[in-house]
């Protein structure tokens, strides 16, 4: 393996910037929508809402952990900076290491989320359609 040098943690620094927009927008998205059914729930307590309730709960959740693996991820890219300008190498590359695999987590989880998002939506479109054949 070539040394590890300042760039290649810095080099992560934008790509993981982007994916915590990304995973920003998608929370804020989900806080609107949640903000929404809660009104329409407590006005018309249509119980068939718990259910788009309950899933936008747990994309919510996932989210949280994306983002919570995606910071970690950018904070030990930073002490590994840290630790290659100590010149402590051998350390640094286990520190990157690990920085990495919480990466990979936080984008498993992602693709986790668009998983069950994809399937929520397909429910909408059956629910459409449904009421589309009935006219």
């Amino acid at each position: 393996m070539e040394e590890l040098t300042l760039t290649t943690p810095a080099v992560l620094f934008s790509a993981i910037s982007l994916i915590m927009l990304a995973y920003t927008n998608r929370f804020l998205a989900y806080a609107a929508v949640i903000r929404n059914l809660h009104g329409i729930y407590l006005e018309k307590k249509d119980t068939s809402l718990l259910r788009q309730i309950k899933n936008l709960k747990l994309r919510l959740t996932l989210t949280k952990w994306m983002q919570i693996f995606g910071i970690s991820s950018l904070l030990f890219c930073v002490v590994t900076m840290f630790l290659i300008y100590v010149h402590l190498n051998t350390m640094a590359v286990w520190v990157f290491g690990f920085a990495l695999i919480l990466l990979i987590i936080s984008l498993s989880l992602l693709i986790k989320e668009i998983q069950i998002s994809t399937k929520a939506l397909q429910h909408h479109i059956a629910d459409i359609e449904d009421h589309l054949e009935k006219k």
